[in-house]
């Protein structure tokens, strides 16, 4: 490639003599970077997906490579142009591989910080036009590359709650595939029109607009702040494990998604993340961790982000986890998928007798069906049984299942004593709330954002950033009591108390307790399969249906004048 460029250049520029032999230099020196960068950059495809250790030095060849290139283009930026005829959609092209590699480094390390440097590289293609003269050029598949920057780029933005951006970009790119399919009679249109209903259904996805005095819309974020978990107190005696990995899994059917993520996804893999901190305080560069200085605040656990895996795939990732899960650590399963019931009577009772939860299948799921009505003794294949993570139990195990099946989850046992806690969704909502599945899962979305929740099932749409501001103050209160009534409670089962000790855990928990509460008060919610459930039970009377916490939830109904859809009955003891 080196010497086809320099041919190009004589062939451009006059005689090979005509050029000094320094610009010469430069050019061979870029086309040799660039061509390594392409090189290094390919190759990340054939590393594994699981496992942490063997794909950081490579990562780190990688970011060197890309830093070299992107400091030579600048430095000789006029020798390439006249020379090498660098145009600008080239440039752009190599910020935006920097962009993919900042946002891939983001999720092999879950380091939130990565997601702002893919931010800054995606933003300045967009500030300095980069991709602007590729229109001009009659060439697809460079508008094909602005498109898929596009893509990525509102991907990133989505993760960061940067939803002005991303609406900005949504028009932008919807110009952009108009103009693409009018120029071009491409096959793809019909995939690019879905990339926009997709990402447009994840916007809306939400069910509670905050919005300031001006009807501006508030962006909340998820994350885990400073204020976020309730803090441990004197005299509360919990374990001392650390959340070190988790697996999320979505394989929900007809669920919002944008890229491969779910919104029941989206809204987790935030739940188990702490507000981005400015980069450069902490490290140089990916990879570069200085030894001397720690960050002031503990890292995120790592995550594997699966969608729609085959069980072969989940039970990988499950194995490498498992496997590279530190002492006193644990392991987090969410799994939010469609619910596979058993399709015969069994004698037994079993951990392979109540059905799970669907894993994904590449064979015709008819034929499937078909082999199972023949011999309804054998069991679902293409499911996750409670039975398949029994091995796993060796070591501490947290499990959260939302799904119409998530109570076969229920008949886990404790074989070898470790920390085990299963939180389980409820298998059906009323049918009032029914239709709003395709918008995410309520259960999921009150160990994400338990206020907003409560807002949906209180009937309320939109709230001022006042009130929201004060009903957040008063969850605060309700969250520090929720972890007293738990850590004080005389029946509860260890491996809840084991588990409280871990920020992200003890507030999946205090959320968990809080959405069982509200779901058992409210009006509207009477069957015992619209209440959450929890492997070990949780003593009720000192949690989900203690007094104390009723009347915290019904104050919290009163602030927002709903206090109508709860019952009060529950209360005449006060």
């Amino acid at each position: 490639r080196t010497e086809l460029a320099l041919k190009e250049i004589m062939s451009s520029g006059g005689a090979e003599d005509d050029i000094p032999q320094a610009e010469r230099k430069t050019v061979t020196d870029f086309c040799y970077l660039l061509d390594k960068s392409k090189q290094l950059f390919n190759g990340l495809r054939d590393l594994p997906q699981y496992g942490q250790k063997q794909w950081q030095s490579y990562f780190g060849r990688t970011f060197d490579v890309y830093t070299k290139l992107w400091k030579f283009q600048q430095q000789h930026r006029q020798v390439l142009d006249s020379r090498y005829g660098l145009k600008r959609w080239q440039i752009g092209e190599i910020a935006s591989k920097i962009g993919q590699l900042y946002y891939h480094y983001y999720l092999r390390t879950s380091e939130t910080s990565y997601l702002n440097e893919a931010f800054s590289f995606y933003s300045a293609i967009r500030q300095r036009s980069y991709y602007s003269q590729v229109n001009k050029e009659d060439r697809p598949e460079l508008v094909v590359k602005k498109l898929r920057y596009y893509a990525r780029f509102i991907v990133v933005c989505l993760l960061l709650n940067k939803m002005d951006v991303v609406k900005d970009l949504v028009k932008e790119l919807s110009d952009e595939i108009e103009d693409y399919t009018h120029r071009f009679n491409t096959e793809d249109q019909v995939e690019w029109n879905l990339v926009l209903q997709e990402v447009a259904a994840f916007i809306e996805a939400d069910p509670v607009m905050v919005l300031n005095d001006d009807n501006t819309i508030v962006i909340t974020s998820n994350r885990l702040s400073e204020t976020g978990a309730p803090l441990l107190e004197q005299g509360m005696i919990v374990g001392q494990l650390a959340l070190a990995d988790a697996l999320i899994i979505g394989n929900c059917n007809n669920q919002v998604k944008f890229s491969e993520l779910t919104i029941d996804m989206f809204r987790m893999l935030q739940a188990l993340e702490r507000e981005p901190m400015n980069l450069a305080s902490q490290m140089n560069k990916p990879g570069m961790q200085e030894s001397t200085e720690k960050p002031a605040r503990r890292e995120n656990p790592h995550k594997y982000l699966l969608y729609k895996p085959t069980f072969s795939q989940l039970y990988t990732f499950l194995a490498a986890s498992f496997k590279e899960l530190p002492a006193n650590s644990v392991l987090l399963i969410y799994l939010s998928a469609t619910g596979v019931f058993p399709s015969g009577r069994s004698d037994s009772e079993g951990p392979y007798d109540f059905g799970g939860v669907l894993t994904n299948s590449n064979r015709d799921i008819i034929n499937g069906d078909a082999i199972h009505k023949r011999n309804q003794s054998y069991k679902e294949m293409h499911c996750l049984h409670p039975g398949d993570l029994y091995p796993f139990t060796r070591k501490p195990l947290f499990i959260i299942v939302d799904s119409s099946n998530s109570v076969a989850y229920k008949n886990f046992t404790n074989l070898f004593g470790q920390p085990l806690v299963c939180l389980l969704s409820p298998t059906a909502y009323p049918k009032a709330l029914q239709d709003q599945s395709q918008r995410g899962s309520l259960f999921t979305l009150f160990l994400n954002n338990p206020l907003m929740a409560f807002l949906f099932v209180s009937g309320l749409s939109s709230m001022r950033r006042g009130l929201w501001e004060k009903c957040q103050d008063y969850l605060r209160k309700i969250n520090r009591d929720i972890a007293q009534l738990l850590t004080h409670s005389r029946s509860i089962d260890q491996s809840f108390l084991q588990f409280f000790g871990d920020e992200f855990l003890r507030l999946l928990l205090t959320r968990f307790i809080f959405c069982s509460a509200t779901m058992r008060m409210h009006k509207i919610f009477r069957e015992t399969r619209n209440y959450p459930e929890s492997y070990p039970q949780l003593p009720r009377d000192e949690t989900v249906e203690n007094p104390h916490l009723q009347k915290h939830i019904l104050e919290l109904a009163s602030i927002l004048d709903v206090r109508n859809v709860f019952l009060e009955n529950t209360l005449d003891d006060y």
